[in-house]
C-alpha cells in the first residue's frame, strides 16, 4: 500500500474521548474510527490486523480437529426459550421483532444455537466427539461501553463448541483446547496466563480465562513466576493421547494463578516467595465445560453405546479476537505508538523515502516495494523525514526500511527494529531477508 493514496488517517493528537493506550492509539493510528457508542469502523490497517489474529486462531482451532462453521448474527428466541436463557440472560442481550412479529436477538454467544444445529445432524455416539468453531460479531449492550474495542458493544470473537459422549472424553477435549489457546497466545507474540475462572452465565463446573498481563488491564492478577518460563510450543503434545493431555494439563494449571475474585490467600501463602508475581491483566479468551446443561434442557440426545439415549457432554470456547488487538497494544508499547507483534502487524515494513523525486530514491524504494507489496507500507508522500519517522513509530510497523541518497547510491539502506529501536545499514538484500524472513 502507499501511503500517499491510503485510507490510513493518522491523528498528532489524543483523542479526548480515549482514557487507555490502547484506544488512544488505535485512534491515533488510523485503525479504527467510532460509528456508534460501542461500536466501530474498522479501517484497512485495522482490519488486517482483525485477518492476521483471525488467520492464526483458525490454524491453532483446525490443528486439534475443530471444523470451522459460520453461524448468523441474529438467532430466533425460541432457541433461548428453550434452554431457559432466555429471559435470564439480562439486559445485555439486544432483543428485537421482525416485521411478522416473531421474536428475534443480536447473539452474545451460540450454545443454544450450535447445540441445536447439532441435534438436527448427530444421532449416534459413533458420530461423536464434534467439535466446531466460527468467527463472527457478537453484541453485547453495555451499559457504559468504554476503553474502545476492549469494552464495547459489538466484537469479533471466536467461539467453539465441543460435544463428547462422556465426562471423561469431555475432560480430554477441554484439556485439547487449552492447549490450543497458549499456543494461539504465543503464536500471535503475547504471554497468556491461564486462571480458574468463574463460569457466569454460561454455567458449568469447569472454567478458565486468559488474561494478557499489562499494567492497564482491568483485573487484578496472582500468579506463581513458574508461568513466566513456560514455553508451551517448545514441547509437542500429543492431543489425541488423553494421559499425555492429563500430564500437559497439570504441568500449566499446578503453578498458582488467580485474578482478584478467585484469589486464595491460603493458597498464595504456600507459593515461594521469590515466585509471587503481582500485576494487571486483560481478559482475552474464556473456556468452559458444563456437561450437560443445554442438551439436557434443549432435550437433545444421541444413541448411546448400549441404544439407550444419551445427553452429550458439551463444552465452550471464547477467543476475543477484536479484543486481542487492543490487549496486544496495551501489552506492547511505548511512548511514541504501537509495538507490533510480527505476527499480527498489518505490514511487515515500511519503506521510508526520505527523498521522494530523487531517481535513486524512488527506484530502491519502488524495487523493495515491489518485492511483496502486501507486505509493505510504501510512504512515498513528500511531508518531511521527522513526520514520517513518527508516523512510523505510531503504527508500530515492526521494521522500517530508510532509503535516503547517500546509502541509496551504494546499494544500501537503513534497517531499523521497532522493538529494540536498533538500527544498521545493510544491503536491499540483506533487509529484504530480515523482513521478509517467516
Amino acid at each position: 500500500m502507499r501511503l500517499s493514496r491510503s485510507f490510513l488517517p493518522t491523528l498528532k493528537e489524543n483523542p479526548a474521548e480515549a482514557q487507555i493506550v490502547s484506544h488512544r492509539l488505535m485512534l491515533r493510528a488510523g485503525l479504527i474510527r467510532q460509528t456508534a457508542s460501542g461500536i466501530y469502523a474498522w479501517l484497512p490497517a485495522g482490519l488486517k490486523v482483525l485477518r492476521n489474529i483471525s488467520q492464526i486462531v483458525r490454524e491453532e482451532q483446525d490443528r486439534i480437529g475443530a471444523q470451522e462453521v459460520l453461524m448468523p448474527t441474529l438467532q430466533s428466541a425460541d432457541l433461548w426459550k428453550r434452554s431457559g436463557r432466555y429471559d435470564a440472560y439480562g439486559p445485555e442481550m439486544l432483543r428485537i421483532q421482525d416485521r411478522h412479529k416473531r421474536e428475534l436477538l443480536y447473539g452474545p454467544t451460540n450454545e443454544e444455537m450450535i447445540t441445536d444445529l447439532f441435534g438436527q445432524a448427530v444421532k449416534s455416539y459413533k458420530d461423536l466427539p464434534q467439535m466446531l468453531y466460527h468467527i463472527q460479531w457478537k453484541f453485547r449492550d453495555e451499559v457504559r461501553p468504554r476503553f474502545g474495542v476492549m469494552r464495547g458493544r459489538e466484537f469479533l470473537m471466536k467461539d467453539a463448541y465441543s460435544f463428547d459422549l462422556d465426562y471423561d472424553s469431555a475432560v480430554a477435549t477441554y484439556r485439547r483446547m487449552l492447549l490450543a489457546y497458549l499456543r494461539t497466545f504465543q503464536r500471535l507474540g503475547v504471554r497468556a496466563v491461564p486462571m480458574r475462572a468463574d463460569t457466569g452465565p454460561i454455567g458449568g463446573e469447569l472454567s478458565h480465562e486468559f488474561l494478557i498481563l499489562a499494567p492497564t488491564g482491568e483485573s487484578g492478577v496472582f500468579y506463581d513466576a513458574a508461568l513466566e518460563e513456560q514455553d508451551w510450543l517448545d514441547e509437542p503434545v500429543n492431543v489425541g493421547d488423553p494421559k499425555a493431555l492429563e500430564v500437559f494439563y497439570k504441568r500449566v494449571t499446578t503453578p498458582y494463578a488467580a485474578t482478584d475474585e478467585m484469589h486464595d490467600t491460603a493458597a498464595w501463602d504456600a507459593v515461594p516467595e521469590d515466585r509471587r508475581r503481582e500485576g494487571r491483566g486483560v481478559e482475552v479468551g474464556h473456556i468452559f465445560h458444563f456437561g450437560t446443561k443445554y442438551t439436557q434442557s434443549m432435550d437433545v440426545t444421541v444413541s448411546g453405546p448400549e441404544g439407550t439415549p444419551v445427553y452429550p457432554e458439551m463444552g465452550s470456547y471464547g477467543i476475543g479476537v477484536s479484543r486481542l488487538a487492543g490487549a496486544i497494544i496495551e501489552a506492547s508499547h511505548d511512548d511514541a505508538g504501537i509495538i507490533w507483534p510480527d505476527a499480527v502487524a498489518p505490514f511487515r515494513a515500511v519503506i521510508i523515502n526520505l527523498k521522494v523525486g530523487d531517481e535513486t530514491c524512488d527506484a530502491m524504494c519502488e524495487q523493495i516495494y515491489n518485492t511483496n507489496i502486501e507486505a509493505f507500507l510504501y510512504d512515498d508522500r513528500t511531508d518531511r523525514a521527522g513526520a514520517k519517522f513518527a508516523d512510523a513509530d505510531l503504527m508500530g510497523h515492526p521494521w522500517q526500511i530508510v532509503v535516503g541518497p547517500r546509502s541509496a547510491k551504494e546499494g544500501r539502506v537503513e534497517l531499523k527494529r521497532r522493538a529494540t529501536g536498533e538500527r544498521k545499514e545493510v544491503s536491499v538484500e540483506d533487509a529484504l531477508a530480515l523482513v521478509l524472513a517467516d
